[in-house]
């Protein structure tokens, strides 16, 4: 079943010394493009928790935003610059004297100064590894559902605007034949005319002949044969699995192409009119498909 390139997901955890929350949200896009927004520290893990979100999508834009809060920056493997922090707190101590103020620090503050940490040779905590990326799975789940759904909806959406498609060059279809055989019955009424003003001598099976050659080429069942196909397996191809929105893709540019002859070559009122309602039907469902995955 197709999914949509639209969705999102999330998932959130805690272990021993930190809690997490992730975060993926996807649109439209013609290739996968992930951005990721980790902390530095976790940032060593981004090419494998990339795998993970490659083994489910193959297009689209997506952002996985990881919000991290840890007791303790050694279950990141960092260490606090205490040179640094000693000095920072001096010099506001300097100032605030120097204003006749009290200045009593707050410690927990520097947890959120990246610049006063390094990071150690160690890994991240390998628990605490695990359990995000645990979470990160989840995340992928929950994004998955609300892409499936979408996409759900999206089929139900394109296969009754198939019915319409289909209903409508039936439509022409039948008009065609009553076309032609109008602007033959012209073509003729309008050559004898001509030949009987000019009091000329006419061969009745050689002028038949003639506006069969002419009027022929405002034939369109060709075309028609093809669009008909082209929309039996668009209807075919979204019950599949897979590159569904590259394949759909392509069949509605090519349902585009035999419409738009079959509009230029009819030269019918009717058939013009049926024209332009399946070209506007069948623009909703080129909307539809380009967010299919």
């Amino acid at each position: 079943m197709p999914v949509s390139m639209t969705g999102y997901g999330r998932s959130e955890g805690d272990g021993e010394g930190f809690r997490f929350v992730w975060e993926l949200r996807s649109v439209n896009g013609r290739f996968l493009d992930v951005k990721w927004r980790l902390p530095p520290a976790m940032r060593c893990m981004e090419q494998e928790w990339e795998k993970t979100l490659r083994s489910v999508g193959s297009r689209g834009r997506v952002e996985a935003m990881l919000n991290l809060e840890v007791a303790s920056p050694e279950l990141l493997g960092m260490r606090l610059n205490t040179a640094q922090a000693r000095a920072m707190i001096e010099q506001v101590q300097t100032l605030a004297e120097g204003y006749g103020e009290t200045f009593a620090p707050d410690f927990n503050r520097f947890l959120s100064i990246q610049s006063l940490w390094r990071e150690n040779s160690a890994e991240p905590d390998p628990a605490l590894v695990e359990q995000v990326g645990r979470g990160l799975a989840a995340c992928v789940d929950d994004w998955q559902r609300s892409r499936r759904a979408e996409g759900e909806a999206m089929v139900v959406d394109l296969r009754e605007r198939l019915t319409t498609l289909q209903s409508l060059a039936e439509g022409i279809a039948a008009r065609v034949p009553v076309v032609l055989a109008d602007k033959r019955e012209a073509l003729l009424k309008r050559v004898r005319e001509m030949l009987e003003a000019a009091e000329a001598s006419f061969n009745e099976d050689r002028m038949l002949q003639e506006t069969v050659i002419l009027t022929d080429r405002l034939d369109v069942s060709e075309e028609l044969t093809r669009l008909a196909e082209h929309l039996r397996r668009m209807d075919e191809v979204l019950g599949r699995d897979g590159d569904v929105g590259k394949r759909m893709d392509f069949l509605v540019q090519e349902t585009f192409r035999e419409i738009n002859t079959c509009g230029n070559k009819a030269q019918d009122s009717e058939v013009s009119r049926m024209t332009v309602d399946f070209k506007a039907e069948l623009e909703k469902c080129r909307e539809q498909v380009q967010n299919i995955e």
